[in-house]
């Protein structure tokens, strides 16, 4: 087994005034040699963004982007003709393929928008854009909720690469496992309270890269509801 976690405070770290960010893999001029990816998982950013500011439009090309608001609305326009504010809850997908410019605002006069940002290098070059956005579906705590797939299926958004994204709500005192299969790696991270895995106890803005465990136990000891993500990915 082996296993590289990377606490809170050992992220890399942006504040720009109107966004305050935080890396957990190499991100623009922030680089780590000993994190720069996860088999194809290359960049998650814990964002904040202040009232009314946000990202002009900007070119991507050749990478899945996906967004989770967990606080707030996020505005978002793109060269595909979508125009949309993503809300508290909801995922958004853009495949950039061939290429996209888009950009994303908060449209709140008081409130600042939480959202994770996720880039996973696709499979193939080169393809069509394509978005999608939608509720978080299956919100029961205590079980995962599949959220990106190779194939869409359990109302996942489906993504071009074969990498699953999870989400769960532990409640106090509950234990989830996940199962992992021979060619692949898990990548777990805290989006809020406290749980324990592969040992350790890990807290808000804490991650664990994880590789050659059978399968991963995840437990809430603590007393208050702990709020996960799970990615599942090929890795050597």
């Amino acid at each position: 087994m082996n296993i590289q976690l990377t606490r809170s405070n050992q992220r890399m770290h942006s504040n720009l005034g109107w966004l305050n960010s935080w890396h957990s893999f190499s991100f623009a001029g922030h680089v780590d040699p000993e994190r720069m990816n996860f088999g194809p998982l290359r960049v998650v950013n814990d964002d904040t963004v202040a009232p009314k500011g946000g990202f002009g439009s900007h070119p991507h090309e050749d990478m899945e982007i996906v967004s989770l608001v967990l606080e707030g609305t996020l505005e978002h326009q793109d060269s595909m003709g979508n125009g949309r504010e993503i809300q508290t809850g909801d995922i958004q997908y853009m495949s950039a393929g061939s290429g996209v410019v888009h950009s994303e605002f908060n449209p709140s006069e008081k409130s600042p928008v939480h959202f994770m940002q996720i880039w996973i290098e696709p499979v193939e070059k080169g393809l069509e854009p394509r978005y999608a956005d939608q509720p978080i579906m299956g919100k029961e705590p205590n079980s995962w909720n599949l959220l990106l797939s190779p194939d869409g299926r359990e109302n996942s958004i489906a993504i071009r690469q074969d990498v699953t994204l999870r989400s769960a709500e532990l409640s106090p005192g509950s234990t989830l496992p996940h199962p992992t299969e021979e060619g692949r790696g898990l990548w777990l991270f805290v989006m809020k309270g406290t749980v324990n895995a592969v040992e350790e106890e890990l807290t808000e803005g804490d991650s664990a890269a994880i590789t050659g465990l059978p399968t991963l136990e995840i437990a809430n000891r603590g007393d208050q509801p702990a709020h996960i993500l799970l990615f599942d990915v090929p890795h050597d």
